[in-house]
């Protein structure tokens, strides 16, 4: 009991302390002078000029420590293993797509969702078990949030986190406070590798896009505004219900259409 209250009690120190970052970091850029309008290049992003900056952090940070280890695990683990880790991930963000289809209505995707995290908590999500072959819709906080009608508010490139709305950041820190992995973990190996998911997620990603991603860094004319691009595109497919949790049999370049299809 002692060491359950513990672990609620270090979750909301986490929760609080991602919280109080994202309030910083969006103080922080709204403090900053908004770009007039006809020098933007997308109207959606009118502190483009401090983003860019928060962009050139972040692609630096991928060069020297990301990027390296992402081709390290790519060409060092079997195939098998990196599956092993793809579906684990999958598996932790069942919780979060079951609540949050469960408030905006979406009985059947929750329903599934949760019977794919209980039957798949067995192997803790590494092996999966679940023979249906229906998608499950990843839902997340920040659809939730749109899906209430909640403005979309300002883009805004996050130091580490990477791109995002207003609204997109709010429903990320929404999810951290959600999911129920963390206090299920309880101690040991479990605690190890729940703490482990989320750099694990981001080295995962990032080794599984290596190429298309590294195509858009090295190779676009102003990777900035791609990156851009590509994240107003894949979360306008997530509102509408295109983007699934299924997990693919193979890894190919044809995921980088979905190139943040983690983000919040």
């Amino acid at each position: 009991m002692r060491h359950s209250v513990s672990m609620m009690s270090q979750k909301l120190i986490n929760a609080s302390v991602a919280f109080f970052t994202a309030v910083v970091a969006m103080l922080a850029v709204s403090g900053c002078s908004s770009l007039p309008e006809n020098q933007r290049s997308d109207s959606r992003d009118p502190f483009e000029t401090e983003n860019r900056k928060v962009f050139a952090f972040n692609m630096s940070f991928d060069t020297y420590v990301v990027e390296p280890v992402a081709d390290a695990y790519r060409t060092g683990l079997p195939r098998s293993g990196q599956r092993a880790i793809g579906n684990h991930i999958k598996w932790a963000g069942m919780p979060s797509t079951a609540i949050n289809s469960a408030i905006q209505g979406k009985a059947e995707n929750a329903g599934l969702a949760t019977l794919n995290f209980l039957v798949n908590g067995l192997t803790l999500g590494f092996a999966d078990l679940m023979e249906d072959e229906t998608p499950i819709i990843k839902e997340d906080f920040g659809q939730t949030l749109a899906a209430a009608k909640v403005p979309e508010g300002s883009f805004l490139m996050v130091p580490f986190l990477g791109p995002r709305t207003m609204r997109s950041l709010i429903g990320t820190i929404g999810d951290m406070v959600m999911d129920p992995v963390g206090t299920l973990a309880g101690s040991g190996s479990l605690q190890s590798i729940n703490q482990l998911r989320t750099p694990v997620a981001a080295v995962d990603f990032r080794a599984r896009t290596f190429d298309a991603f590294n195509d858009v860094k090295y190779n676009s004319i102003d990777p900035y505004s791609r990156v851009r691009s590509i994240y107003f595109q894949t979360r306008s497919g997530m509102l509408e219900d295109r983007v699934s949790s299924t997990i693919s049999s193979s890894y190919s370049d044809d995921e980088f259409d979905a190139f943040f299809e983690d983000e919040s």
